[in-house]
């Protein structure tokens, strides 16, 4: 779980800023469109699983969402 509190800290340009499972990608981590495409593109690569841009966007708000949806491609996390 710790690795992609990194990678999202490492895309979306976050230094000093909490990172939480109830952090919420768009409001809290001021994430847009890109940044959400970028987002899956390095969870594909270190997790080794195919996420779908579309079905993220639809399911996947908050941090903790996200670990969820990765566990459930059958991501080791």
């Amino acid at each position: 779980m710790e690795r992609v509190f990194e990678i999202i800290e490492e895309q979306l340009h976050l230094t000093g800023v909490e990172i939480t499972e109830d952090s919420s990608f768009k409001d809290d981590l001021g994430a847009d469109s890109i940044d959400l495409v970028e987002l899956v593109m390095a969870f594909e690569d270190e997790f080794d699983v195919e996420v779908s841009y579309e079905e993220l966007e639809k399911k996947v708000k908050t941090v903790g969402d996200a670990i969820e949806f990765l566990r459930e491609q059958g991501a080791d996390i």
